[in-house]
């Protein structure tokens, strides 16, 4: 079954979106220093555009995310090897896999506030999410065994 047929199944997508929240806000929270308050004072301002705004953007956002992961999951899967350990050794593959989805969605964005929070950040933007990957790999370990 595709990666993205059972993060999006009616029965787990909500529970997948509150997950990727939670971490989230869990990066955010390991986060320190000036790099840390540039990337939650950014979190901050595109928060802040409407109520449930971030919530919204990852729930639009994850059929393209489960479908951009998904070769680096089949390798896991074929492998035998645990998915998240997986992840985590192919974490540049994941994070431009990822980080190109972003690209195209802010480009395209007609909210300022946030293209221009996100044009800041970009340049640090694959250390983080490869910083993610260990608890990304965990749920989808979680929802995708």
């Amino acid at each position: 079954m595709a990666l993205a047929d059972v993060l999006l199944s009616p029965d787990k997508r909500a529970r997948v979106v509150d997950e990727c929240m939670d971490l989230i806000d869990a990066e955010l929270r390991d986060k320190g220093g000036l790099t840390g308050l540039a990337l939650k004072a950014g979190y901050g301002a595109v928060n802040g555009v409407k109520p449930g705004f971030v919530k919204n953007v990852v729930n639009d956002l994850l059929p393209d995310f489960a479908k951009g992961i998904e070769p680096i999951y089949d390798e896991a899967k074929a492998s035998s090897r645990p998915i998240a350990d997986h992840l985590i050794a192919n974490k540049g593959k994941v994070a431009d896999a990822l980080l190109a989805i972003t690209d195209r969605r802010a480009e395209r964005t007609k909210f300022a506030v946030v293209k221009g929070a996100y044009s800041r950040l970009r340049g640090t933007a694959k250390q983080h999410v490869e910083a993610a990957i260990p608890r990304l790999g965990r749920l989808i370990e979680k929802h995708a065994p």
